[in-house]
């Protein structure tokens, strides 16, 4: 299986378009103020000036988390797929100023990294547990990949190519990444370039993690009097970082859970490069559990706020799940991987449940705020407020000290294209329902379709080959599914979760696609405490949320939904689409979970009780 170059995937879709709009012109030039310290009443960011200092352009001292770069390099990755879809000829002139001072950055021997080029300049690589080096590598390095693959330059690609061989020459034998991500950029330079030498570094990291599991303990200096971080990473505490056995024997999703899914995904891209079929089951091994026991039904990870975790198999609390964004949005690259690896529909619902629902909610209709947490249910007054519930916001900020989750929302946003499709020997597989047209080696597809508000989709065939397969991927939840090739019924064999379509094709084939989105009734497993005797609801790729707003002074808690009531979908003029619910019979409304918070500070609440 390959992907398909994001080049030749282009989206019109009516609901993804927009947003991918709003991100280029909105959220990019945005997040660029906040990271050049221009927009007021946001956490001061200081993230390019501290590179600009590094570099020797200005004067001044570091400000920030010792990761502050890698915020820089996800705007760069942002930017780059942004311009690409949405161009603009001022916007691509401050990336490529951007990316000049991050050049000018780099250190004579490859190394790049301002905190400890400004602070401590004689420490460099000397404690991977909690300083973030490789993590700051790796987003530079995917930094670097997106611009040559979005806009085909070369502005960073030998500052990559230098870092990583500095890297690969550091750690040919020895060292793990404290926080896992280096892994997944050398096998993205690796998959840029053809050259080896990234691969097996990217391999050898994956091999020596958990080999050891004292490596940080002996490799951790005392550094009395300096925080590297909002909370202390003990060396002995090796289930926090995965380090506590190897790889291919893990099987379950544990400690901190956007480390866990970073590792998967480059585990899942290693494995498929290599045949490592050891490695391979240990991604499905890890990925039943995550998906079966640990995973809330928006797609959220990390119930455990202490210190961004897994929890306890079954242990999904709604007020307090933590559900970083980051971890939805690495959720989404490890599936990618695993598709490629082999098409799966389950695969493909999981990757739209994430997508719509647990990284979607994180950005705001406005695009300048963004949720770091995201639970299930919120009462003002006491989400952000009472103690073990703070890190529960009721509204979106417009930034965070630690801001790693917004420009990861939008790095994945901007590339939407690469996950709607791939290619096997003498088949198309489309794993997203999104409108648009991609140039496949079949021949372009286009897509028009009013999902995920409506149950249909047209694709029309312009074949450069004759004969293949077209195989379609119907989200889970739909019903009464019909096919129609050139206006003509026919019997698809399903195949993997896939309608699968063999035939000798022609100029301007059509394939239509019908089928019914009823509301779902969605239950916990009752080793879930925290949602028994409730309902969950979710209608196409959309699980349901209720606000307080609603509701008028009744809490949310009080609110009890009839088990055989009916309950349809309708439009509304303040919520984006077609896709409020409302009780035929009672006065009931939900709205999608992506977009609750958007109208007033209220309450929220997704499980809801069932008479």
């Amino acid at each position: 299986m390959k992907e398909i170059p994001l080049s030749n995937v282009r989206i019109t879709d009516s609901f993804w378009a927009p947003r991918r709009e709003l991100i280029a012109r909105t959220a990019m030039p945005y997040m660029l103020r906040v990271l050049e310290d221009e927009e007021q009443d946001v956490p001061r960011s200081h993230a390019i000036e501290n590179l600009r200092v590094a570099a020797g352009l200005a004067e001044g001292e570091f400000y920030g988390m010792v990761f502050q770069d890698s915020d820089v390099y996800k705007w760069i990755e942002t930017a780059a797929y942004a311009l690409a879809n949405d161009p603009d000829e001022r916007m691509l002139e401050k990336l490529r100023e951007v990316c000049a001072i991050v050049e000018k950055a780099q250190q004579e021997d490859g190394y790049l990294n301002s905190y400890f080029t400004l602070r401590e300049p004689d420490n460099h690589w000397g404690n991977l547990l909690e300083c973030h080096e490789l993590y700051c590598a790796g987003h530079m390095i995917e930094a670097a990949v997106a611009l040559k693959e979005a806009l085909d330059v070369d502005w960073l690609t030998e500052t990559a190519e230098r870092l990583a061989a500095q890297i690969a020459d550091r750690f040919d034998s020895d060292g793990i990444p404290g926080h896992q991500e280096i892994e997944i950029a050398l096998m993205r330079l690796y998959h840029l370039t053809g050259n080896p030498r990234w691969l097996k570094a990217a391999q050898g990291f994956l091999d020596r993690r958990g080999q050891d599991p004292d490596y940080f303990v002996k490799h951790t200096p005392a550094h009395p009097g300096i925080s590297y971080g909002d909370y202390p990473i003990d060396p002995k505490d090796t289930v926090y970082n995965q380090s506590d056995m190897p790889v291919r024997v893990q099987k379950e999703g544990r400690g901190h859970a956007v480390r866990c899914m970073y590792m998967l995904t480059a585990m899942a891209d290693c494995a498929r490069e290599t045949g490592d079929e050891a490695m391979m089951e240990a991604c499905r091994r890890m990925l039943r559990d995550i998906t079966e026991r640990r995973m809330y039904v928006t797609g959220g990870l990390g119930s455990n706020p202490d210190r961004e975790q897994f929890g306890a198999a079954y242990e999904l609390p709604n007020d307090s799940g933590y559900n970083e964004t980051c971890a939805s949005v690495a959720m989404v690259f490890f599936l990618h991987q695993m598709l490629l690896a082999q098409p799966d529909g389950a695969l493909a619902d999981l990757m739209e449940l994430e997508l719509y629902n647990g990284v979607l909610a994180s950005m705001s209709a406005d695009g300048k705020h963004y949720f770091y947490v995201n639970p299930l249910e919120v009462i003002p007054g006491v989400g952000g407020v009472k103690e073990g519930l703070k890190h529960v916001k009721p509204q979106r900020p417009g930034w965070h000290p630690c801001a790693c989750c917004p420009p990861n929302l939008t790095r994945l946003f901007s590339q939407l294209g690469r996950y709607m499709y791939s290619e096997g020997e003498d088949t198309l597989y489309a794993h997203l329902l999104i409108g648009g047209e991609a140039e496949t080696s079949f021949g372009r597809i286009e897509v028009k379709t009013g999902y995920p508000f409506e149950g249909d989709a047209v694709y029309t065939v312009h074949p450069v080959k004759r004969e293949f397969a077209l195989a379609l991927h119907v989200p889970g939840g739909c019903e009464e599914v019909s096919v129609r090739v050139n206006g003509q019924e026919t019997d698809a064999r399903t195949e993997d979760g896939y309608l699968r379509l063999s035939r000798a094709w022609t100029e301007g084939d059509t394939v239509r696609v019908s089928f019914r989105m009823p509301v779902r009734r969605l239950y916990a497993d009752p080793r879930n405490i925290a949602a028994r005797g409730c309902v969950a609801l979710a209608r196409g790729p959309f699980v349901y949320c209720a606000e307080g707003i609603d509701y008028g002074r009744a809490r949310l808690s009080e609110l009890v939904l009839p088990k055989n009531a009916e309950l349809t979908a309708e439009s509304d003029g303040t919520i984006s689409g077609r896709a409020v619910l409302a009780g035929e019979d009672i006065a009931f409304r939900a709205i999608p979970y992506y977009s609750w918070g958007n109208r007033a500070l209220t309450e929220m609440r997704v499980w809801l009780q069932e008479e």
